[in-house]
C-alpha cells in the first residue's frame, strides 16, 4: 500500500515535471488534480501495462525495447483523453513527455527502494 502511494506521489510529481519542461504539454490545475491524474495514471500503469506489454511482446523485442515509449505514450495520451486539465498539443509533446515521465518515475522508483 505505502508503495502504491508512493508511485502515485511519484507520478504527480512527473506530470509537474513535464508540465514544467515540456513546450506544448500543459496542465491547468493544481495540487488536486495533480494527484487524482497521478492515481489514475498508476492504475493504468498497474492494470492495463502489463497487458499492453504482454500483447505486444515480439514488437518490444524486434525493437529492443524502444516499443515500451510507445506503450507509455499511449497511456499518457488515455490520461490526456480523460482528463480536460491536461493539455498535450502535438506527438512531440506527447513523446517528450513520456520520456521526462519515465526518467521521473525512474528515480523514484530508485530512492523508493533505497529506502526500503
Amino acid at each position: 500500500m505505502v508503495s502504491f502511494i508512493l508511485r502515485i506521489l511519484g507520478n504527480a510529481i512527473a506530470l509537474y515535471a513535464a508540465s514544467w519542461f515540456v513546450q506544448g504539454f500543459s496542465f491547468a490545475g493544481g495540487i488536486k488534480e495533480y494527484a487524482i491524474a497521478g492515481i489514475v495514471l498508476g492504475l493504468l500503469n498497474m492494470i492495463a501495462r502489463p497487458v499492453l506489454k504482454l500483447i505486444s511482446m515480439p514488437v518490444i523485442i524486434l525493437t529492443l525495447g524502444l516499443f515500451t515509449i510507445v506503450i507509455n505514450a499511449l497511456l499518457l495520451w488515455t490520461v490526456d483523453y480523460i482528463f480536460e486539465f491536461i493539455t498535450i498539443s502535438d506527438i512531440m509533446a506527447l513523446v517528450w513527455a513520456t520520456i521526462v515521465i519515465g526518467i521521473v518515475n525512474m528515480v523514484v522508483s530508485a530512492l523508493t527502494k533505497a529506502v526500503d
